[in-house]
């Protein structure tokens, strides 16, 4: 599989590559996996992939757990080392391209005081769902990578059959 078709695959369109980065035909090593599946749990555990009702939470705190997402990526990516190329051919662009504009924007926002108004929380909630979808697709692929059970749905799955 080449790396421009595993992001298609996941309805990460949005991720742009060079004509020839997109070629690249990509092959998941046991450390690969390893470090896919570390970054699969994390996500799977935040608010990056779960819910955040309008009731519920705050957030300043929600945007500081879309930013970690850089150092936990780029502590699976020291701790395993060169093993991962590959996983890196997938994470960073993710995180420069998808997830970079986001918290780019919403730190600038936050800073000016943004949270304080209605207007903005309400803006940035919706925002924050139209990222935590791609990055449900993200978690999914990282799933796949890692060769296991894709549970990102798993709660809203069993919600809908009650």
């Amino acid at each position: 599989m080449n790396l421009g078709t595993l992001f298609k695959d996941f309805h990460l369109d949005k991720i742009r590559l060079s004509p020839s980065s997109g070629m690249i035909e990509i092959s998941f090593k046991p450390d690969d996996k390893d470090a896919a599946w570390e970054l699969y749990i994390e996500m799977l555990t935040r608010i990056v992939t779960q819910p955040l009702p309008s009731s519920a939470g705050d957030e300043e705190t929600a945007l500081g757990s879309v930013y970690s997402l850089f150092a936990v990526t780029r502590e699976i990516l020291r701790r395993r080392g060169r093993g991962t190329i590959q996983f890196s051919m997938v994470a960073i662009p993710v995180l420069n391209q998808v997830v970079r504009p986001f918290t780019a924007k919403w730190h600038k926002e936050s800073l000016a005081g943004a949270f304080d108004g209605e207007t903005k929380r309400k803006e940035f909630r919706e925002e924050l769902e139209i990222l935590q979808e791609e990055l449900r697709e993200y978690n999914r692929m990282l799933a796949q990578i890692a060769g296991v059970e894709d549970l990102t749905n798993l709660e809203q799955a069993e919600g809908e059959q009650r």
